[in-house]
């Protein structure tokens, strides 16, 4: 492995660390470029922060606060990480349990994030960071109900 590959490993795991310990965020912005663009994948009527996209470290700030007031998470943890060197990439699974705040139900979810890098004052930054996660569980948690409750589908 190369070192390349190295630094952008470390460079994810570190911000990924600081996801799952709750940083302050002093530490959670220091992660990412002054350039950065963020966008949580799905229907922009889920939540206030899906569906559309955050630029700069005051969009960060945006999401992040956002975040903050709609939801609650524990038991946060990643690994599966994939690193393209070429692309200055790295894509993760991540899991945790969450809460829609307002509502108080919460649920277990699996989710991915890509993250970009860019070289910025001689470090790797996140420029653009993107999360996949179930919008379905978060939506019904929005209308306080529990995704256990609804029926599935049988053939």
């Amino acid at each position: 492995m190369s070192s390349h590959y190295d630094s952008l490993l470390q460079a994810a795991e570190s911000l990924c660390n600081d996801f799952a310990t709750k940083a302050d965020p002093p530490s959670m912005f220091s992660h990412f470029a002054s350039t950065v663009t963020a966008f949580e994948h799905g229907d922009p009527h889920f939540a206030p922060f899906v569906g559309r996209e955050f630029k700069g470290l005051d969009g960060m700030k945006e999401y992040f606060g956002l975040l903050g007031k709609y939801l609650a998470y524990e038991d946060m943890s990643f690994g599966e990480y994939f690193v393209d060197e070429r692309q200055n990439k790295v894509s993760v699974k991540g899991k945790g349990r969450f809460t829609w705040v307002p509502t108080g139900v919460n649920w277990d979810e699996g989710f991915t994030y890509t993250l970009d890098f860019a070289s910025e004052d001689g470090k790797l930054k996140v420029s653009r960071y993107q999360v996949w996660a179930d919008t379905g569980a978060l939506y019904l948690a929005r209308l306080g109900q529990n995704v256990e409750d609804i029926p599935a589908i049988s053939k």
